[in-house]
């Protein structure tokens, strides 16, 4: 069961909170998670997986973020 609460401090908001917040869960509540998530893509959009357009990435990635002041 994953865990449920709620927030209303702007701070949980911000990229890095949400992988802590991810990271602490464990292998069986990340996976309920990617299937919870899968669902809904697939109830908003059920044609999502006839999609083959995704390409992989021949070079590196890197995650870039806006300082905050």
């Amino acid at each position: 069961m994953l865990r449920r609460f709620v927030s209303h401090d702007p701070s949980e908001e911000t990229p890095e909170a949400k992988a802590r917040w991810f990271q602490s869960l464990t292998v069986a509540e990340r996976m309920e998670y990617l299937c919870q998530i899968t669902e809904m893509a697939l109830t908003f959009n059920p044609r999502i997986a006839e999609r083959r357009n995704a390409a992989a990435s021949s070079g590196r990635i890197q995650i870039l973020s806006i300082p905050r002041r």
